[in-house]
């Protein structure tokens, strides 16, 4: 049986930040985060994230379209790790982690 591919409706996008076990960051975008935080602890997300587990969602952005949250991400990735660390402070979410609905 082929596996069928979901269309992901405008504004499910999310650019995320994760935690990583050695204190490093991850920058990412899903299109649903509950699946992509159980990829990325169960080692079947990225090589970053593989040999540093666990991890955890520090930050959540939602975007409206795929587009918008790929523009996002490469914008965060450029930031330095103090300006991560600002930005994650400002939008803070509560842990244990709960993805937007």
């Amino acid at each position: 049986m082929a596996k069928t591919k979901t269309r992901s409706r405008g504004g499910n996008w999310v650019v995320y930040i994760i935690e990583c076990s050695d204190r490093t960051f991850y920058t990412g975008i899903t299109n649903d985060l509950a699946r992509r935080l159980a990829q990325h602890n169960t080692g079947r997300a990225s090589r970053y994230t593989r040999t540093r587990r666990p991890v955890q969602i520090i930050y959540q952005e939602r975007c409206i379209s795929r587009s918008e949250a790929s523009i996002r991400e490469w914008a965060i990735k450029s930031l330095s790790r103090r300006e991560k660390e600002k930005l994650i402070l400002e939008r803070r979410i509560d842990v244990p982690f709960s993805p937007m609905e």
